[in-house]
């Protein structure tokens, strides 16, 4: 499991003074990003000339979050063809509360933004 901590910022907020929810998919697309960047992904990603594209998107919304919350995002991957599925689910640092859950699948795309099989080496890294 990866964790991705993140603080709630001031231009975030809507006009309610709670974080929009289109922000809630801009942290748990970080989450994921960095997790790329953690596990030698990056590279990888350059190495096969593929790129990750979310096909699917799922989000649960539980409770808002306002501006200064410390979150933690929590992120699983399994693969189930021809997907690899992020379960992604947003914490409140100091109460272990969910604010929000995602489930979200991706392909990878190469040249001619055709899909391409998922390299075993990107699997083992991420599940």
């Amino acid at each position: 499991m990866f964790e991705f901590h993140l603080n709630v910022r001031g231009y975030e907020l809507d006009s309610n003074g709670h974080a929009n929810h289109a922000v809630y998919l801009n942290y748990f697309e970080q989450a994921r990003w960095e997790m790329f960047r953690q596990t030698g992904l990056m590279d990888d990603l350059k190495k096969y000339k593929i790129s990750p594209v979310v096909i699917d998107l799922q989000v649960r919304y539980s409770r808002e979050v306002v501006m200064f919350d410390e979150l933690v995002i929590r992120t699983e991957v399994t693969k189930k063809a021809p997907y690899l599925v992020f379960r992604q689910k947003m914490y409140f640092k100091d109460t272990s509360r969910k604010a929000c859950s995602a489930v979200i699948k991706i392909i990878f795309t190469g040249e001619g933004r055709l899909v391409r099989d998922i390299p075993e080496e990107i699997i083992q890294k991420l599940t």
